[in-house]
């Protein structure tokens, strides 16, 4: 049995980037599934002389063995002023410390949802360009827009959406 993490680019205790993540994950057939928290992995903010100093983290070294122990990452992103949270940012700068290709070739699904009509395709644009550099085997990308008109009791409503997210899904499931 494969084994996949799945997080969001958030520390919301309400974030409907962690619920889409954890919905997403739970489509995938075969596997053992781990939902990760960024606040479980608290992190000073990233810079060069707090690093001289005390050097990397060891938050910063649990996350990304969960990704290095992994089979495949399932990620959707926040989106905060066009870009990552800064939370997400954090860690992914202090991890790419340790290896630049911090995502380890392991095929991902790439998402974002918000609560408005573009459902985080800023940040989604952002990532799709610079994970394949970080070492990401960008599977598929899904963005959900409208999360609350767009996202039911564990369902996605419109049609045409859920339709997306299952071929999404399905070409995850297949690079695994």
């Amino acid at each position: 049995m494969k084994k996949i993490i799945a997080f969001a680019g958030s520390n919301s205790s309400t974030s409907i980037n962690k619920q889409l993540a954890s919905y997403a994950a739970s489509q995938v057939s075969n596997t053992t599934v781990t939902v990760l928290d960024l606040n479980d992995f608290e992190l000073p903010m990233y810079g060069s002389d707090h690093e001289k100093e005390y050097g990397i983290p060891q938050a910063a070294h649990d996350f990304l063995e969960h990704i290095k122990n992994s089979d495949g990452i399932v990620v959707s992103l926040a989106e905060h002023n066009g870009a990552y949270a800064a939370v997400f940012k954090n860690i992914y700068d202090w991890m790419s410390r340790i290896d630049g290709k911090l995502w380890n070739d392991k095929p991902m699904l790439l998402m974002a949802t918000s609560p408005g009509g573009r459902g985080g395709q800023t940040v989604l644009g952002i990532a799709s360009n610079t994970f394949p550099r970080m070492g990401a085997n960008l599977i598929s990308t899904f963005s959900l827009p409208g999360f609350n008109a767009n996202f039911s009791e564990d369902v996605i409503v419109d049609s045409d959406l859920r339709s997306t997210f299952e071929n999404a899904v399905t070409a995850f499931e297949e690079a695994l």
